[in-house]
């Protein structure tokens, strides 16, 4: 119950205090989120520990103006990589068949599985953490800022340490609408969606003292109503994964 717990109270931190996040403690808890299950043994994952200032302040900028990667103790970016995979595979005198949407697919979500398991193990020692989807504002940068190889791509950043604010939680969608028996029955969804937004309503008013008035579902229409980082597909074939 006390894990239940934890995972049912994250938040997004985005204010840190100037406390450091001890080396050994970070190598804890990544090497927790690496322990995490991997499709085929792939281990698709590279983690890079950013600490340069001005590399962090660029890719603050990047990713739109998000501070807090400058400001938290520690700053990672969570990579899907198969080009450590192509380099055994030749070791062993195979050839690597690179742009297989499956293996993209495997190493996408080995990493994201992984990083869930490190923030985990972050917020059980009392760290915020906030994951910054913003890096792929401009992949192609992030790629020369870090020197990534191909068949590595730079999915999302990591945002680390010890938390100086208490933001409310956020609402998330009914478990009526999200968890479904035997088949995708969304009998009850619209009616479920509208309860949540008048509880999403509730917490923008609460959260920003009644200057943002919106709901889940126009949130969706924002997000959903446009293209959303056209250029990832070009830059996915740059790095070697021209999906096939």
């Amino acid at each position: 119950m006390d894990v239940i717990n934890l995972l049912k109270s994250h938040r997004s931190i985005r204010k840190f205090t100037d406390q450091p996040v001890d080396d050994e403690l970070v190598e804890s808890i990544i090497g927790a989120g690496l322990a995490a299950a991997t499709s085929s043994n792939l281990q698709g994952t590279t983690v890079i520990r950013v600490r340069n200032p001005e590399t962090r302040s660029a890719i603050a900028e990047l990713a739109g103006g998000q501070t807090y990667v400058e400001t938290a103790g520690a700053f990672f970016v969570w990579c899907a990589d198969l080009h450590r995979s192509s380099v055994a595979c030749e070791m062993a005198g195979g050839d690597f068949h690179g742009g297989v949407t499956e293996h993209f697919i495997i190493a996408a979500t080995d990493t994201a599985i992984a990083a869930q398991n490190a923030v985990v193990a972050a917020e059980s020692v009392g760290l915020g953490i906030c994951y910054i989807g913003g890096i792929r504002n401009d992949p192609a940068q992030m790629t020369e800022l870090l020197d990534l190889p191909e068949q590595v791509v730079p999915l999302f950043g990591l945002c680390l340490g010890w938390p100086d604010q208490d933001p409310a939680l956020k609402p998330r969608l009914p478990l009526s609408v999200t968890l479904k028996e035997e088949t995708y029955d969304e009998t009850n969804d619209v009616a479920g969606i509208e309860s949540y937004d008048e509880h999403m309503r509730e917490y923008y008013l609460e959260r920003t003292g009644g200057k943002v008035d919106r709901t889940w579902s126009a949130d969706m229409s924002s997000l959903l109503g446009k293209e959303s980082r056209p250029h990832m597909r070009s830059f996915l074939e740059s790095q070697g994964m021209n999906i096939k």
